[in-house]
């Protein structure tokens, strides 16, 4: 396997090492145990006839293309390439289509990632049991018609439904953030940050987790404002950026992913960022409300009193902990800082530093998309294990209490 592939892989999380043997796939048909192999890259596969009887789909190759119709929609590979055609548009895969012996073969991928994430009102993947579920079948079963008492639903990842958490993709607008210095030409701050943003919403809303979103476009949001999209129904709120350094002996070699919640700067460099950050107020025309309001003391005061520091520390420990798993750059850990975003959302609430855009590693890391989705999927992970522990703490609080 190439080293561009093999960091692909480990990127998206599709290598053969972290790749079931099995996929069961349960359908109008039944249930489909498939075996998962390796192509001559080392990248997981399926094979394709098995796959589509099971989904009741076709497949035909001609000209270097795969063409495979599942749910009445049409995807494209090309063949021995990491690309295939949905809906007119060109999408990156971690693996390839191939044909081995007259075979066609599918990327892993494709079952465990592409269909859920197209067609996610049909099919949904169990990561955990290595399943692909088709839920339109499994609505339509006696048991899932049958009434279920309130207190004992549960997501398929263990969480009651109803949680709700805020997005805010930094910058947008006419405030493009830091100038991305290793970033393809045209690409600034703001662009990175919206496309890990939608692709976190996209996932977490796979997972049953209702999703606010401060901007899903190129839309300029004042600082002051964003965090008021964290009601008091919002259980976290997630704001992303990228670092930057100004010109200086060295500056290109920082490189790496920190997390912070609201507090007081701790450190000279934690003191810079939450600065270079709360400087977008000037794109905004006017004086928001949060930077001539109360004072950061009062605000910490009243986030001490409901507890969120902790919560918030917690959350940007579970970032850090699972980003580790996919960034290519330093793991620069938890800070605090006086960040003007965060000031406003009266609920957990931490900013992401994803990497910087001063250094050319992560540069290359933050544009490409493989590496944008492995984050996002990365953050979803620990959204998910910081509301399982909200869940298992606030549970554990009124049983207690009703004793």
């Amino acid at each position: 396997m190439s080293a561009t592939l093999a960091l692909l892989f480990a990127l998206a999380g599709f290598g053969s090492d972290s790749a079931p043997m099995i996929v069961t796939v349960s359908s109008a048909r039944g249930e489909a145990r498939l075996p998962v192999r390796t192509d001559a890259s080392g990248a997981p596969v399926i094979a394709a006839p098995a796959l589509l009887s099971a989904l009741d789909g076709s497949a035909r190759v001609a000209d270097g293309w795969a063409e495979v119709s599942v749910a009445r929609q049409a995807f494209r590979f090309l063949v021995g390439t990491p690309l295939y055609v949905f809906g007119n548009r060109l999408q990156a895969l971690a693996g390839s289509a191939s044909v081995s012996r007259d075979t066609l073969y599918l990327p892993f991928e494709f079952v465990a990632q592409v269909l859920p994430s197209f067609l996610g009102e049909r099919y949904r993947y169990d990561w955990r049991r290595a399943r692909l579920i088709d839920v339109t079948v499994a609505s339509r079963s006696p048991a899932a018609r049958a009434p279920t008492p309130i207190a004992d639903t549960r997501l398929p990842n263990g969480l009651r439904p109803g949680h709700i958490v805020t997005i805010d993709p930094g910058h947008g607008g006419a405030d493009p953030g830091n100038p991305g210095t290793f970033f393809p030409h045209g690409t600034r701050e703001k662009d990175v940050t919206l496309q890990v943003g939608l692709l976190l919403r996209d996932e977490l809303k796979r997972r049953g987790v209702g999703v606010t979103m401060t901007r899903s476009s190129d839309t300029l949001i004042a600082l002051g404002d964003r965090g008021r999209y964290c009601t008091e129904a919002c259980d976290l709120f997630v704001s992303l950026h990228v670092n930057s350094l100004a010109r200086r002996p060295g500056y290109t070699d920082i490189r790496g992913f920190e997390t912070y919640f609201l507090a007081e700067a701790r450190t000279e460099d934690a003191a810079r960022v939450a600065q270079m950050e709360n400087e977008a107020v000037r794109f905004e025309g006017g004086t928001p409300e949060a930077a001539s309001g109360v004072g950061l003391d009062f605000i910490l005061k009243d986030l001490q009193l409901n507890e969120h520091l902790r919560e918030s520390a917690r959350a940007a420990d579970l970032v850090q902990r699972n980003l580790k798993m996919v960034h290519v750059g330093d793991n620069r850990g938890v800070k605090q800082a006086g960040f003007m975003v965060l000031t406003t959302a009266r609920r957990p609430a931490i900013l992401v530093e994803l990497g910087y855009s001063t250094n050319p590693e992560d540069g290359r890391f933050l544009t490409t998309y493989a590496s944008q989705k492995a984050m996002a999927f990365a953050l979803a992970d620990a959204v998910i294990e910081y509301l399982l522990e909200y869940e298992r703490k606030t549970h554990s609080a009124d049983s207690g209490a009703s004793r």
